[in-house]
């Protein structure tokens, strides 16, 4: 089992930039891939970003490629997501993944 705790989560302008950070522990040594999904209310989970073990083949979802950007530290079982002009519609929980654990999430909240 892997345990996931995501941070950095709050409320930001238009514009602006947030970083989140999710710390892995447990049985780190059997996570390969990690990501962020995020879901907004009345809306379904959707994809933000992903990223490959050694910190390679990232993935983006559409509405994020190019404002946010992906990175681990693997000394530190942490994975980071920088979120950079931000919207209103980037309002959601920010969820980590890795294998088929999941954090609790931390809300993002961009206001206009």
């Amino acid at each position: 089992q892997v345990q996931l705790v995501e941070s950095g989560g709050g409320l930001v302008q238009a514009g602006g930039s947030l970083r989140l950070s999710c710390a892995a522990s447990g049985r780190t040594d059997s996570v390969n891939a990690m990501g962020w999904f995020r879901q907004a209310p009345g809306k379904e989970r959707e994809l933000v970003a992903t990223i490959g073990s050694v910190g390679s083949g990232t993935v983006f979802g559409v509405t994020v490629k190019g404002r946010f950007s992906i990175s681990r530290d693997n000394t530190k079982n942490t994975v980071y997501l920088q979120m950079s002009s931000l919207k209103p519609e980037d309002t959601a929980v920010y969820y980590c993944n890795a294998l088929s654990s999941w954090g609790k999430g931390t809300l993002v909240t961009v206001s206009s």
